[in-house]
């Protein structure tokens, strides 16, 4: 089967401005997941506090990206509308799974449409993906802007895998699906466990302490909790592009091409 690249713009171009926002949006993302691991055992800060900032500077950070696109000329209807409808139906297809014992049948998605229209449309998608499926499943609350990040993440990382093609392409999707399923488990987990586990020594977070043995501690806590929803996760995002992959890329290409969008 044929996977030719279209000559053409993609979807969304990742140009000056929004490498920039895209960044700045990291980097904050970034410290909102591990701050936990720089404070003192004096500060007093908690982590209900600073959830509804973190949300908000999500959605001016992903906001930023669209603007800085629409504004440089990156980003027009056609664009607009594969956004909405793709995330329509990821946030369709998540309660499907609803993350019961692990199970979330969203993830393939944002890895298969992330490769096909660039990292990008991959980071925005993954943003407003979660985002659209929480206001359909009153999901809305401080855990949200976390999800919402580490879903974009894996459509941005997905944008950024190398040239492959037929089965090798497959392949690779799938290896890329597991990794990125277990990493977003992680993630969220290291978002609530230091303000939730207490009294478990070999478990639990102590502010001011090395940064090596908090991260050995949450090691210990996500193969003792979370490992398995994690692993199942991961196993879902395999089977499901092993066996969707290669025709829901042939549609995203065919979309990708009617308008004159380049795709992975």
């Amino acid at each position: 089967m044929s996977t030719t690249t279209v000559t053409g713009r993609r979807a969304v171009e990742l140009r000056p401005r929004a490498v920039i926002a895209i960044a700045i949006t990291s980097v904050a993302g970034l410290f909102a997941f591990l701050w936990p691991l720089f404070v003192s055992p004096e500060s007093g800060l908690s982590h209900s506090g600073d959830a509804p900032l973190v949300f908000a500077a999500i959605l001016i950070g992903v906001l930023a990206v669209v603007l800085a696109e629409v504004s440089d000329g990156g980003l027009d209807t056609k664009a607009v509308a594969m956004l909405g409808v793709l995330s329509a139906v990821g946030a369709a297809l998540r309660p499907l799974g609803a993350g019961t014992a692990g199970l979330e049948t969203v993830f393939f998605l944002l890895v298969l449409a992330g490769r096909v229209f660039g990292p990008g449309f991959g980071f925005v998608l993954g943003a407003t993906t979660l985002a659209s499926s929480a206001l359909i499943t009153a999901g809305v609350g401080p855990w949200l802007p976390f999800q919402m990040l580490a879903a974009a993440w894996v459509g941005l990382g997905a944008g950024l895998l190398p040239r492959a093609k037929g089965a090798t392409e497959i392949v690779m999707l799938c290896c890329y699906g597991a990794v990125s399923g277990l990493l977003y488990g992680a993630a969220l987990n290291f978002s609530f466990w230091p303000f939730t586990v207490q009294g478990e020594e070999a478990l639990s977070f102590v502010a001011g302490a090395p940064i090596a043995e908090n991260l050995a501690r949450f090691l210990a806590f996500d193969l003792a909790t979370s490992l398995g929803w994690d692993l199942v996760r991961a196993l879902t995002n395999v089977v499901l592009i092993a066996l969707t992959g290669r025709a829901i890329l042939t549609s995203l290409r065919r979309a990708a091409r009617r308008a004159s969008f380049s795709s992975g």
